[in-house]
């Protein structure tokens, strides 16, 4: 299971701690998801997800205020605080009361605000949580930014992978990542690869050494993220293998449950294999478009023999 820190939101965020000496260092956020405690604060407590993130709003606020008994309000967040939840966030830059900070000084429990308005938190936060939090595996593999689409250029070590990058990147497309590719599964349609900190916009190439993409082609030419849309699986050309001539049936390679569509290119000499790749990323634009060349020529086949027959 994957954590975050507090520490981690609230700088992301930007929120303000109202209960400073509680070290939210130490405090692991492993939901992606949050709750509004409304229900909570009248005193239910069935099938409570006490290790979300805690989200008080307008309707929150102003519910606690309708309690006049300030002894009873204070064994409502008792009650809250007991069940050790990550924090408590009150949008829309809300005041907590006074015994809500009590409370949380008690039981170690970070009172937050946020400028922001409720919904606008609530979305950027389970947006961001689902990044941070999602399930993540590492392949070797070189990822490319073409025309938009997110292109994962595989093979095995010395086949050129990072070359290819290179005449890529020459070409105006932007590297993401070189020999190693960190995937998050953010939902079940999208993975998001991104580089290992220590590699980020370097590319090795045998014989030469590393070359700082950044610094030698300009910071148009790298990227920090980029959805996968495209596998393009590199091998050795075989004479005695049958490779897919049309493109009628999609290929698909698989990553944590998820399916991208793939290729197979052979590789022999006198294949421009940045060319291919382009080729390859437009024309996976233009079928998420509604337009298949394959199922386009095979149509007009289709029916040059049916007219041929009538004839």
């Amino acid at each position: 299971m994957y954590s975050i820190t507090l520490t981690q939101l609230i700088d992301k965020m930007n929120l303000t701690n109202h209960i400073p000496e509680i070290d939210t260092d130490k405090i692991l956020i492993t939901d992606p998801d949050i709750n509004r405690p409304a229900v909570q604060l009248s005193g239910f407590f069935e099938h409570f997800d006490a290790n979300r993130i805690q989200i008080c709003g307008n309707v929150e606020h102003a519910y606690i205020n309708s309690i006049h008994d300030r002894d009873e309000s204070a064994m409502v967040f008792d009650k809250l605080f007991q069940h050790k939840i990550p924090c408590l966030v009150f949008c829309r830059g809300l005041q907590p009361q006074d015994f809500v900070i009590e409370a949380g000084k008690k039981y170690g429990v970070p009172v937050l605000t946020s400028d922001a308005t409720t919904s606008a938190f609530v979305h950027e936060t389970v947006r961001w949580l689902h990044v941070e939090l999602a399930p993540r595996i590492s392949v070797h593999a070189v990822l490319v930014d073409v025309y938009g689409v997110g292109v994962m250029i595989m093979g095995e070590s010395g086949i050129g992978k990072s070359e290819a990058a290179l005449e890529l990147i020459k070409r105006g497309h932007r590297l993401v990542s070189d020999d190693l590719v960190e995937i998050k599964k953010v939902s079940d349609d999208t993975l998001v690869g991104t580089a290992p900190e220590i590699t980020r916009h370097f590319i090795e190439l045998r014989g030469i050494g590393i070359i700082d993409v950044k610094a030698l082609f300009g910071f148009e030419c790298v990227k920090m993220t980029q959805s996968i849309d495209l596998v393009i699986n590199l091998e050795e050309w075989d004479k005695d293998k049958s490779y897919d001539r049309l493109g009628l049936e999609e290929q698909y390679t698989e990553f944590l449950g998820n399916k991208v569509v793939s290729h197979n290119i052979p590789i022999r000499p006198g294949r421009n294999l940045a060319i291919i790749v382009e080729s390859a990323a437009v024309n996976h634009r233009q079928k998420e478009m509604g337009y298949d060349a394959a199922q386009e020529i095979y149509n007009r086949v289709t029916n040059n023999m049916n007219k041929n027959k009538q004839m």
